[in-house]
């Protein structure tokens, strides 16, 4: 997976991280049960990534950071948490980005509003970076497979329903095995 697909979502990024630079990601966490239930669907779709990647809505892409602008950054998704509340998120049904990408994905029907204000929060100060695509809240469920496999996938998740208040957002860690690790999570403390 490219690192800005149409998806924008976190995937594999990109070789040739420089030096001390680490490649990060921040996302709301889908929690459990629904966590492992879509990830249990993307890898019985045949995804290899279905392991490497916890399920999540992306709010900042795989991004480039130098080691000694972490504090920084860190600071930044600190305040930006500070200023939001929890809300609601509704998880159903599927959709598709194909034919721009192959990917199958399960639709955010409550909270996408704030998970765009979120993104472009986020996306600001030391974290300011252009999207390949524009931005679209979303849980995929599949990703780079045969046709046949993204219309199964389609038609399972179709019925896929879930619903949970979002408290904050996790700052990830791309490492060097190729998987996605939380990092540090920001609890939303605004009123």
């Amino acid at each position: 997976m490219a690192s800005l697909g149409p998806t924008g979502g976190i995937g594999r990024p990109s070789a040739g991280a420089a030096g001390s630079a680490l490649t990060i990601g921040v996302a709301v966490t889908v929690p459990e049960p629904f966590g492992s239930a879509i990830q249990d669907a993307r890898a019985g779709h045949g995804d290899p990534q279905a392991r490497a990647i916890p399920t999540h809505v992306t709010l900042l892409p795989p991004t480039e950071v130098a080691a000694e602008r972490l504090p920084e950054v860190r600071a930044h998704l600190a305040a930006v948490a500070a200023a939001r509340r929890p809300f609601r998120m509704l998880l159903h049904g599927s959709d598709t980005f194909r034919p721009v990408s192959p990917v199958v994905f399960i639709r955010v029907e409550e909270g996408a509003q704030e998970c765009r204000e979120l993104e472009a929060a986020i996306r600001s100060g030391p974290l300011a970076r252009e999207l390949a695509f524009p931005y679209h809240p979303h849980v995929t469920v599949a990703h780079g497979l045969p046709d046949l496999v993204l219309d199964q996938a389609l038609a399972d998740a179709r019925t896929f329903h879930a619903a949970f208040t979002v408290p904050g957002f996790t700052l990830s860690r791309f490492g060097a095995d190729e998987v996605w690790r939380p990092w540090h999570g920001y609890a939303f403390s605004g009123h």
